[in-house]
């Protein structure tokens, strides 16, 4: 049995973690996580840009199907690029019934960037995706087989169906995922890999699956069946960055307009720790007492985000990760659970950055639409009939679709803006250029220090080693506990 890895670098963003960081993690002995989120779209905007040095190309050479990796670059892979001002072209949105182009953009973007973090190494590297995003799930995770991932990790909801996902594409089995719809049951996406690919497929191993949970209640509840059974943990704290769990109870708010989180947010470690399977902690954990003492409480290890997200293989754009360490540097920066902004309804963390979507005038000035639509949600209709709505679209379409009246207000089209984070954002035919919006864990202390210690950007291997180090020095006086120590004994103001 191989060694399990200490840090597990978080699955961040849309392309935030990038192939090029889960390469570099694990290299260094570490798991690197790719973000599944969106890579067809990933895929296809980086092929319109031209692929400037042919990794893309280089990576869909090795797909085991050469024909299906052909389609893909006759249609969008442009060699000068795009003209300045031009639109992307579109891919297929996401649904119920999908198309042949919409599976081999889902399967070919798992394969790309899984293959890429694996190339010239025997690291270990998974793919992160989002619960929510069910629809992507059959043909993304099968994608990332075929490059050989060795991890799956899923959060931001019950990843209940994922484990035996994983067990039929072992085989190349056909398979019907159940999708959640509102107000219907028994609906499904379908992918038979040997219709789509051809009888004459590759091996493939069946990755570790980590389930993303925040409550030892729901791991409790996920270990009672084998088919829902995950092979470890990652228990997150509400200090994660991106999307949390939303406080149990009713909403409270503090006086800034953030969610109020308290010990019944907190998972009980102890009782994680008795179900037997290894697990990691997330959320705060950027430091190297956190290790020591998440080692302590019994886990195998730490997730961690911040750090890996502002290193030099980041996929998010330099402007962005520069003015985010200057004031990191000069303690200026501020990070806000917003509880409103993500169309999911989960609180997502957003760092106030001048220029993004985290300035409320820019915000309102955004036309409203839904055009990418991985956060949509399924709503059936009469006589079975599928929809879907996202609270990010106009008002007026929304409701049209069942969606209560006032919800879409506050809301943001986290798809546009999480692919502007990492250059790859729309430019309208009208000529509006879509802005980006910068999640980040709103623990920071770790960020601050590794800022102090380098006086530019910092590399994955520098957070390691610094993560790594044999001997952590003592915590700062005054520093607070971390989360999974003071879970049973007073609230955690985010």
């Amino acid at each position: 049995m191989p060694t399990l890895p200490r840090v597990i670098q978080g699955g961040m963003g849309m392309a935030v973690s990038s192939w090029r960081l889960a390469s570099a993690v694990a290299r260094a002995g570490q798991l690197g996580l790719v973000s599944g989120t969106a890579l067809d779209l990933v895929l296809a905007r980086r092929l319109q840009n031209g692929d400037r040095d042919g990794a893309v190309r280089r990576a869909l050479a090795a797909f085991p199907v050469p024909r299906f990796a052909q389609r893909v670059l006759a249609r969008y892979f442009r060699p000068e690029g795009r003209d300045a001002g031009q639109p992307y072209a579109p891919v297929p949105r996401l649904a119920l019934r999908q198309t042949r182009l919409a599976q081999e953009l889902m399967v070919l973007g798992s394969f790309v960037e899984v293959w890429l973090a694996k190339e010239g190494h025997g690291g270990r590297v998974g793919i992160n995706f989002l619960e929510k995003i069910q629809m992507a799930a059959p043909a993304a995770a099968y994608g990332s087989m075929l490059a050989g991932a060795d991890y799956v990790v899923t959060g931001a909801g019950i990843p209940r169906d994922i484990p035996h996902l994983l067990d039929q594409l072992v085989g190349h089995e056909a398979v019907r995922f159940p999708v959640t719809v509102a107000g219907g049951s028994g609906h499904t996406v379908d992918l038979d890999p040997g219709a789509l690919l051809g009888d004459r497929l590759p091996p493939v191993a069946r990755p570790t699956f980590l389930a993303v949970v925040s409550a030892h209640a729901l791991a409790e509840h996920l270990v009672r069946e084998d088919r829902t059974r995950p092979d470890g943990f990652v228990v997150e704290g509400p200090p994660a960055g991106g999307h949390n769990a939303p406080p149990r109870g009713r909403l409270t708010l503090d006086e800034a307009g953030q969610p109020v989180f308290g010990p019944r947010d907190q998972a009980d470690v102890s009782k994680v720790a008795a179900l037997g399977l290894p697990f990691w902690l997330a959320g705060a954990q950027g430091t190297p007492e956190a290790l020591v003492a998440a080692v302590d409480a019994g886990a195998t290890g730490i997730q961690v985000g911040t750090l890996f997200a502002l290193s030099e293989e980041s996929g998010l754009e330099p402007d962005l990760r520069d003015d985010v360490l200057a004031r990191l540097r000069s303690g200026t920066l501020d990070v806000r659970t917003e509880p409103l902004t993500s169309p999911t309804g989960f609180p997502f963390k957003v760092a106030q950055l001048p220029g993004t979507l985290a300035e409320a005038p820019l915000a309102a000035a955004r036309p409203r639409l839904c055009d990418l639509g991985y956060l949509r949600t399924p709503v059936e209709k009469v006589a079975g009939k599928v929809t879907y709505r996202c609270p990010a679209e106009p008002s007026h379409m929304f409701e049209c679709k069942g969606g209560q009246p006032g919800e879409s207000a506050g809301r943001s089209c986290l798809c546009n803006s999480l692919a502007a984070d990492v250059g790859l954002g729309q430019t309208r035919a009208d000529g509006y250029v879509e802005l980006p919006l910068v999640t980040l864990g709103a623990d920071v202390a770790g960020a601050t220090r590794l800022a102090q210690r380098h006086e530019g950007v910092w590399s994955a291997r520098d957070v390691l080693d610094w993560l790594l180090e044999a001997r952590p020095v003592a915590a700062s006086p005054g520093a607070p506990e971390p989360w999974h120590r003071r879970a049973l004994t007073g609230p955690d103001r985010t």
